[in-house]
């Protein structure tokens, strides 16, 4: 079965009132405009921000400090 008929008969048991939500989302879906997908980098571009390898296996130590450990053996 595709989705296209998986997504039909799904719609097909719905109450009227229903159908009309799955509609308007639908519609809404169609128009709605997705801001273009930006790397973390270029997010961080304008913040003059480094993150070096240093930094990021400093971060993980701190973060894991507090975590249960057990002992598997």
């Amino acid at each position: 079965m595709t989705v296209e008929q998986e997504i039909l008969e799904k719609v097909l048991a719905l109450p009227a009132a229903q159908k009309t939500e799955v509609l308007q989302y639908v519609s809404g879906l169609q128009t709605a405009k997705r801001p273009p997908f930006r790397s973390p980098e270029g997010i961080l571009a304008d913040l003059d921000f480094t993150l070096t390898e240093e930094d990021l296996a400093e971060a993980r130590r701190e973060m894991w400090a507090n975590f249960p450990h057990d002992d598997i053996a």
